[in-house]
């Protein structure tokens, strides 16, 4: 059901119902976008069968926008390992499997480099992100058959890996990631300091001109 847009900030539905990702967008919209409200996804879930964060972020995107009304935003985002060619990327939340079980991916990985030595240990946090506006527009975005809007956008964060988890922070496999210029995992990192330089903050940065449209 759609859900009418109230007197205030702008709502802009986040299409996950992962709330760590939900109170780090918001934070990192707020920056930059405080007539913005970012809200949770209440919806079904659609199937992420795309084998790129860009497919998997349209798709997710596209089901909000349907079932909200409202223009959406949806991340697909994960750890690229060199050594292990760019894996497991898209798959980085079900890399042990479709439990989506955070500890276990992490765990996984740290066995699977084991082997690697720290030189070789070089990792990229990678977010794509969609968004996608309902209804008619001029705009020269890439229109689906609906009549929606779609923009695609990208940020990279560069770093590697450590051979064990540290800190208590973030989520997911940030405990192992070390980004470039620090010596500290991005567990060990504040929500602050995280949000100003992550790869979600950096394809956030790319998609602010797009939002002017809202």
């Amino acid at each position: 059901m759609a859900l009418p847009q109230t007197e205030g900030p702008k709502r802009i539905v986040l299409a996950t119902h992962n709330a760590h990702k939900v109170e780090e967008f918001a934070a990192i919209v707020a920056a930059t976008r405080p007539d913005l409200e970012v809200i949770g996804y209440d919806g079904p879930e659609p199937v992420e069968d795309g084998v790129t964060f860009a497919e998997n972020a349209l798709i997710k995107a596209r089901a909000a926008a349907a079932h909200t009304g409202l223009p959406a935003l949806a991340d697909d985002s994960g750890i690229c390992v060199d050594a292990l060619g760019g894996a497991p990327g898209a798959f980085s939340a079900y890399w042990a499997g479709h439990a989506k079980d955070a500890g276990a991916n992490l765990r996984l990985l740290l066995d699977q480099l084991s082997d690697i030595r720290d030189p070789r240990r070089t990792a990229q946090f990678v977010s794509t992100i969609a968004l996608v506006v309902p209804g008619p527009s001029t705009s020269s975005a890439t229109e689906d058959g609906s009549g929606a809007v779609e923009h695609v956008v990208e940020g990279v964060w560069p770093g590697r890996l450590a051979r064990e988890a540290s800190g208590s922070g973030g989520f997911g496999y940030d405990p192992v990631f070390i980004p470039d210029g620090s010596q500290r995992s991005v567990g060990e990192w504040s929500a602050e300091e995280k949000n100003a330089v992550s790869h979600r903050a950096r394809a956030f940065r790319a998609l602010v001109p797009l939002l002017e449209e809202l």
